[in-house]
């Protein structure tokens, strides 16, 4: 059936026509492709096409619009929607309105041939009518910032998500924007209007963490004065998020997966099950198998918790999203009534060049630093290199700025032995050390070389099929381009 499908493509680029057409005519589909939508809305209604890729942009109409119209009339016939917006809004809505899969571009015309296949094998079964929903309060200002191809990813998976009540583990360092995640899948999902709770586990002590999350009965324990309710009662109907889930003692880890297997729980010194109508989401810093291995987290939860596993990138790792994050949180400083500020390019550059220990959030603090300490309205490169070269606003383990590589290993380790207070770290370092370095070297070698692999393993001096198995093994993004 899929060599002898129609393809219906609405693009008004015809550049994009070009290739789109070329890609699945290579792959065996007759293609059909317009530049506007009125075309397209023909095609549909008279039937033609197996699968119809759209732009969200055309002069005529909006390509989103055009989905639920589609899927009214033909509710089997599966839609790509591809577009240049790429935001996390995008995704959402074309998810929501019912949308097979969404492409931003540019994307990969191997990955294109691969969701049209599937769409097509797809379009026999049942179809899921999402249908059209209200979009109040989907406004602009958006939780989540960035276009690059690791964003995107992660914006296409928040999107496939926001209609489940899968449990949601977040992974990612400090300062990566692991709640506003949490809040994104709250907040544009089916629980959305509801209660909305975060708990940061590693601030609790640790005798009162079961009594914060279950509750607790009046005289259950010494000051326990009267009864009361805790944070899965309080998220009832709606969203719990559990920040630092590593840090969480084994007690309450076990009374935690009673609540994951039977969907229900006891306050502290209660006798009666209380059903937990909540969607858990949790989030980390610290590598959870590792913990396993040392008897600090059971792995029984952790399956459970890990149903659905997001990484969120470090900021080194997306670096072509600074100017975007430097405009939005500078933006919001204004509106806070701070005065606005410009960052020049030279200036933008020595940005992308820093490291960001302290990641997203270290980049916000100094932008909010930048509009109420500086009273130039244009922020130079000597600006942003006497605040990078201070050192404010980093974490605890930044890495001294030096001239050389060996120099900057040398401080970086000082400061980590210095971190475990004359302790011997665990076992491994070495290799742990070598893959952090390994991973920069690599993907900068792939930036520069716009993620060609031949040119990447000849300037690296690898063996092409060494490269692909470094990319794997470090967890790499492949960068769209040729090879």
């Amino acid at each position: 059936m899929a060599e002898t499908a129609t393809i219906l493509v609405a693009d008004d680029d015809d550049s994009i026509r070009t290739v789109v057409t070329q890609a699945l005519s290579r792959a065996g589909y007759e293609v059909r492709s317009t530049g506007n939508a009125a075309t397209l809305w023909q095609w549909v209604e008279n039937g033609d096409g197996d699968l119809v890729i759209t732009d969200v942009v055309m002069p005529d109409e909006n390509g989103l619009d055009l989905v639920p119209k589609i899927r009214r009339i033909r509710p089997n016939l599966r839609i790509v929607v591809m577009s240049a917006q790429n935001t996390l809004l995008t995704a959402v809505k074309a998810t929501e309105r019912g949308a097979f899969e969404y492409l931003p571009k540019p994307f990969d015309l191997a990955e294109l041939v691969s969701v049209v296949k599937r769409g097509l094998e797809a379009r026999t079964k049942d179809p899921s009518l999402g249908g059209e929903r209200a979009e109040q309060g989907m406004e602009e200002n958006l939780p989540l910032i960035g276009r690059s191809p690791a964003m995107q990813e992660i914006y296409r998976t928040l999107a496939r998500l926001m209609p489940t009540d899968l449990t949601v583990m977040i992974t990612g360092e400090s300062g990566t924007g692991k709640e506003l995640v949490a809040r994104a899948l709250h907040d544009y999902g089916k629980r959305k209007g509801k209660p909305f709770v975060a708990v940061n586990v590693a601030a609790i002590p640790r005798d009162l963490i079961e009594s914060e999350l279950f509750g607790h009965e009046k005289g259950s324990f010494t000051g326990a004065v009267n009864r009361s309710s805790g944070r899965f009662e309080q998220a009832n109907g709606g969203t719990l998020f559990l920040d630092e889930i590593g840090d969480m003692p084994m007690e309450a880890q076990t009374r935690l997966l009673r609540v994951l297997q039977e969907g229900e729980y006891t306050t502290v010194g209660g006798r009666n099950a209380i059903q937990a109508n909540v969607r858990v989401i949790a989030a980390t810093h610290h590598d959870l198998k590792r913990l396993i291995r040392r008897g600090l987290f059971r792995e029984d939860l952790y399956f459970r918790l890990n149903v659905v596993p997001i990484r969120l990138p470090p900021l080194r790792e997306r670096t072509e999203d600074i100017p975007e994050l430097v405009r939005h949180f500078l933006g919001r400083a204004a509106n806070e009534g701070l005065p606005w500020k410009i960052i020049e390019p030279d200036a933008l550059d020595l940005l992308q060049q820093h490291d960001w220990p302290g990641n997203v959030r270290e980049l916000e603090n100094m932008m909010q630093r930048l509009a109420a300490l500086y009273s130039e309205e244009v922020i130079d490169a000597e600006i942003i290199s006497t605040e990078l070269n201070d050192g404010r606003g980093q974490g605890d383990n930044a890495v001294v700025q030096t001239s050389g590589l060996a120099d900057a290993v040398d401080a970086h380790m000082k400061n980590y032995f210095s971190a475990h207070d004359g302790a011997l770290p665990a076992a491994g370092l070495y290799g742990r050390v070598l893959r952090e370095v390994e991973r920069p070297l690599i993907m900068q070698t792939l930036q520069v070389t716009r993620g060609n692999q031949v040119k990447a393993s000849e300037v690296l001096g690898l063996n092409r099929n060494t490269l692909r198995k470094k990319i794997r093994e470090l967890g790499i993004p492949i960068i769209k381009g040729s090879e």
